[in-house]
């Protein structure tokens, strides 16, 4: 592409530019009456050009970009049928009945259950991310096209395309559409390392806001690795403030270079209109989806089978990991890669590969991205000691309705026995040391041995715990069977024995 040329060395010839913009001026000197010398003149003359150079420079940038970028860059035009349910519950409409209707009656939408189907129209962006033979792949936004039952794609030069789903992912919300052209000349974007995107790199948004197709908008990165509870648990998001509106969804992010760094997909507005707050999905997240959405029609996750938290300070330091980043495994289903391979009820994982744990998120992230059939190399925190190399082959990530609360390991949360918990138990003799029972999953092996949430255990497999490392360790110790004693009413209780 040109742009790596250009645009590179009008860059550099900017800085340098720049630099001299912002040099201290010279000191002021007036002729005898007191008016500004023709030098001083001049000199001001000169910066202000200097000034403009840069300034010409950046446009520079921003129309190879553009001029780059916008032949890949499509509008995605679909059509949805719905369904609504009859308001005259299947009777006839009076309006019908008395004025009669223009097709004597014959309502081919109308269902035997009184619904009837219509067709809504709809409009996203898109951009071109793959050229096989005559077939040109689109990556767009589920929400955009994953309902469609037509698609049509508009290039820049206005042509437009039948296009084909290929296929959607609605946890990601990113959707594959494939088109047909013999044209070799169709360009296809250049993806980008969304993993160097730094908050404060200048980008440029590009869409059909609101159908203004062919639209560009240009902002900084204002933050990365946006992953708060309420937005997807399987990718994190680029901040930024290039103005994204109603019909950008799916159309790219792209950096000075002409890469694409990521998917527009949705804003956080109080108006429904751009307030500087849009956020774009990391390309990095889905460039294996689109390998899995050609050989597979779906994004095929990777699964190990552990249930993680994310846990408090207070949690962490009971646990021995105070001050460290990772990812708590609260259970763990039996015979599931994660069990097969040796991770633990209670382990706290820290690296993925060699790549540092920071929450949860990245984690679920991490191992979903993760191709089923290969291996997967966990360091964690077990007993205050790091064990690292414990390998477990990933596989294809179940069905919801298939992960049975049957198999999930332990089938509880242990909890630390504070003063507080102390006091809302009721709990008066300080004698008695242990862990709390919490969030007991039905039909679990823990409802299996009759416990319930607020029992205190004060001993695995009649060995004495006296807080969250020690319980953990003693269950990672088990072999084969355990049981527990239960402190109740100034007395214990020993529970059956589980058998795993």
């Amino acid at each position: 592409m040109k742009i790596f040329t250009k645009s590179l060395s009008i860059i550099a010839a900017a800085t340098m530019l720049t630099t001299a913009c912002f040099a201290a001026p010279p000191k002021e000197s007036k002729s005898a009456s007191g008016s500004s010398s023709s030098t001083e003149r001049s000199v001001s003359a000169q910066t202000a050009a200097q000034a403009l150079t840069v300034v010409e420079a950046l446009q520079t940038t921003f129309r190879s970009v553009s001029e780059t970028l916008l032949p890949s860059v499509v509008e995605v035009d679909v059509t949805e049928t719905k369904t609504y349910k009859d308001p005259f519950g299947g009777m006839t409409n009076p309006f019908e009945f008395f004025f009669g209707r223009p097709d004597n009656g014959n309502d081919e939408n109308k269902k035997d259950d009184g619904t009837r189907e219509y067709e809504s129209k709809g409009l996203g962006s898109g951009v071109i991310v793959r050229k096989s033979g005559t077939t040109f792949y689109v990556l767009t936004n589920n929400h955009v096209a994953g309902s469609a039952t037509k698609i049509s794609v508009k290039l820049n030069d206005g042509r437009e395309f039948e296009g084909k789903l290929v296929g959607t992912d609605a946890r990601i919300d990113i959707a594959l559409v494939s088109f047909e052209s013999k044209d070799d000349s169709i360009p296809v974007a250049k993806l980008g390392d969304s993993n160097n995107v730094m908050p404060g790199d200048i980008c440029m948004a590009f869409g059909a806001p609101l159908g203004y197709s062919q639209s560009v908008t240009q902002g900084i990165v204002s933050a990365t690795g946006r992953s708060e509870s309420h937005m997807s648990a399987v990718s994190d998001y680029i901040q930024t403030d290039a103005a994204i509106n109603q019909g950008n969804s799916g159309g790219p992010l792209v950096n000075i270079y002409g890469e694409v760094i990521g998917i527009n997909t949705w804003i956080a507005s109080s108006s429904g209109g751009s307030v500087g707050l849009g956020f774009a999905i990391p390309i990095n997240n889905v460039k294996n989806a689109i390998d899995s959405f050609i050989k597979n029609g779906k994004i095929v996750y990777g699964w190990v089978g552990v249930s993680l938290l994310e846990v408090n300070n207070e949690f962490k330091k009971e646990l021995g990991v105070e001050g460290m980043d990772g990812a708590f495994a609260g259970e763990v289903f039996t015979n599931s890669p994660a069990f097969k391979g040796g991770i633990k009820p209670g382990d706290f994982i820290i690296e993925l590969n060699g790549r540092s744990v920071k929450n949860v998120n990245q984690l679920v992230r991490d191992v979903g991205s993760l191709e089923a059939g290969t291996t997967a190399n966990f360091t964690v925190m077990r007993g205050g000691k790091r064990l690292s190399d414990i390998i477990v082959k990933v596989e294809e990530r179940a069905k919801e309705n298939e992960i049975s609360n049957n198999k999930m390991w332990p089938g509880f949360l242990a909890m630390p026995l504070t003063d507080e918990s102390r006091e809302q138990l009721k709990l008066d003799d300080k004698r008695v040391q242990g862990v709390i029972v919490a969030n007991v999953e039905e039909k679990s092996p823990a409802a299996s041995l009759r416990l319930q949430n607020g029992d205190v255990i004060t001993a695995v497999n009649g060995k004495k715990v006296t807080n969250l490392a020690e319980f953990y360790d003693e269950l990672a110790s088990a072999q084969k069977s355990v049981n527990f004693d239960i402190y109740s009413n100034g007395g214990t209780i020993t529970t059956g024995t589980y058998k795993f």
